[in-house]
């Protein structure tokens, strides 16, 4: 057998790659920005107190609440500090997690979220990106606040999921048999949404595919290529994220998931994202959705374990310039509420949940 000259191999191989920049080993980075106890002790509790909501175990709600997508560490690390009061004082009702995402799946094109271009100029720097991203979810715990992150990559949970206590396969991921898979292997409840089109079999089959064993191509804590064998997920469920711009926060749409569900043999369970197109992509439509989502935990579901808010500290959102964001503590990304009105709707939300409770014998 002929091997082709070395000279050869150089024109069919890596055509299109401009350059290849090496990435700091994900032990490397886990050593340098370690958890510390206090950190871990946050994570195992956020963890332990999220799966015993999912499987209602106690009768709290779960809310994932914080900025679309990080892209301004001091700004976030700013409404950490202000969610971690609130938290803890509707802690008998509600279990916060912060919403701290580094990835921002697209459509087409546009920024990419924090960990892939942390400086906002298109750079790429990504081993930067997961120093910035690490520290800040080390910034977080420190405040007492489980974190709640979207999975993208499936390179990345080497490097941050020891940080995360809750975890999300977006829209467009759903689907992927890549995500599936991680999502078996992934040592924290995960959440998989509806596809874009609003098609929830897709979510309820993602549910099912990461409950089991997988083994597929991955990277170990070296850094060196590995084959991951998985033992499966339980703690996996479906969020509701509306699709094709219809809503599908409604009672007929929560009770269709959960026929859904009941056919595929997997616990009865939703979470409600409140933006997206359940607003209609407006982000000052989610006090609406959440009062209805409120009114049905209120009338005694408890197969509502959770609600998801789009929230930063400045309502709306800002275009990123040439001289980056000029709005301190305002979205990059998708529209948010503002401050206020999120205390407002948590503040509904809990007490939706001293009502559910009044009404159960």
């Amino acid at each position: 057998m002929s091997t082709a000259p070395p000279q050869r191999l150089n024109t069919v191989r890596d055509r299109r790659i401009e350059r290849f920049v090496p990435l700091v080993a994900p032990g490397e980075l886990l050593d340098e920005l370690q958890l510390s106890d206090q950190h871990a002790a946050v994570v195992l509790e956020g963890r332990e107190q999220i799966q015993s909501i999912l499987d209602r175990e106690q009768d709290r709600l779960l809310v994932v609440v914080g900025p679309c997508s990080v892209h301004d560490p001091v700004a976030t690390h700013d409404y950490a500090s202000r969610l971690a009061a609130v938290a803890d004082s509707l802690r008998g009702e509600l279990c916060i997690a912060m919403r701290v995402y580094f990835e921002k799946p697209r459509t087409t094109t546009g920024w990419k979220g924090l960990i892939n271009d942390p400086h906002l100029d298109g750079s790429g720097d990504v081993g930067a990106g997961l120093r910035i991203a690490r520290g800040l979810m080390l910034d977080v715990l420190s405040l007492g606040l489980p974190i709640g992150c979207e999975f993208l990559d499936p390179i990345t949970p080497q490097y941050i999921s020891d940080a995360v206590c809750w975890g999300a396969i977006g829209a467009r991921t759903a689907e992927s048999q890549i995500h599936r898979q991680l999502g078996s292997g992934l040592s924290m409840p995960v959440g998989f949404k509806n596809r874009t089109d609003g098609n929830v079999q897709v979510a309820v089959d993602a549910v099912r595919a990461a409950a089991v064993a997988h083994a597929f191509a991955g990277i170990d804590l070296l850094g060196r290529p590995a084959i991951m064998h998985t033992r499966g997920n339980p703690e996996c469920h479906v969020i509701l994220r509306g699709g094709k711009s219809a809503p599908n926060f409604d009672p007929p749409s929560v009770a269709g998931t959960l026929e859904l569900l009941r056919r595929a043999g997997l616990q009865e369970r939703v979470m409600i994202d409140l933006s997206h197109d359940n607003s209609g992509k407006d982000p000052e439509r989610q006090p609406m959705v959440a009062a209805e989502v409120g009114r049905q935990i209120a009338a005694g579901e408890r197969a509502i374990v959770g609600a998801m808010l789009e929230s930063f500290i400045v309502a709306g959102r800002q275009e990123l310039s040439s001289d980056g964001a000029a709005t301190y503590g305002q979205s990059i990304t998708d529209g948010c509420l503002g401050w206020e009105t999120t205390v407002d709707v948590l503040e509904e939300l809990a007490d939706a949940v001293r009502q559910r409770r009044a009404a159960t014998p």
